[in-house]
């Protein structure tokens, strides 16, 4: 990490959470819809979006494909790789979009301009992005910086207090 990322607070975020979490969602969700379909922010709201989809029985799941990130630092702009042709000719209307954490918000206000009837939702927020997300689950502070087990390695730490090199 570099020392512009100094003060960042690093969360890690595991599989059952994640799982937990997105199925918490769901319930959050349940009076919201019925949806046509689900599309999910690539890559973080793959994992999330396969969750929901199993768990209100969606079948119909569209990718929204933006580039925003560089590891640990979050870009000035949004790229879209790829966007959900049937959702845009209707808006968004009926649509869910998912993604496992609104940040800035920046990617979901875009989004929200392309598609401005649909229905947002993370599993995880931040202050910065709340206002550009519908509906989510769990809230962390704007410095923490989250981890999730699809970015991280199960790996050998030495113990704080060693004397290993």
């Amino acid at each position: 990490m570099d020392d512009k990322n100094a003060d960042i607070l690093e969360y890690p975020i595991n599989w059952l959470e994640v799982h937990r979490d997105a199925r918490l969602l769901v319930r959050k969700l349940l009076d919201k819809g019925p949806f046509k379909g689900i599309i999910a922010v690539t890559r973080g709201g793959l994992v999330p979006a396969a969750i929901v989809a199993r768990e209100m029985g969606i079948r119909n799941i569209d990718t929204v494909c933006a580039v925003s990130y560089d590891h640990m630092n979050q870009g000035e702009t949004v790229e879209f790789l790829k966007l959900p042709d049937q959702a845009m000719k209707e808006q968004g209307e009926g649509w869910l979009i998912v993604d496992d954490l609104v940040d800035s918000g920046k990617t979901a206000r875009e989004i929200r301009q392309l598609m401005p009837k649909v229905h947002i939702a993370t599993v995880y927020g931040k202050p910065k992005g709340l206002d550009s997300c519908d509906t989510f689950v769990r809230e962390f502070t704007q410095d923490t910086w989250i981890h999730f087990p699809w970015d991280l390695d199960i790996q050998y730490v030495k113990p704080v207090a060693s004397d290993e090199d």
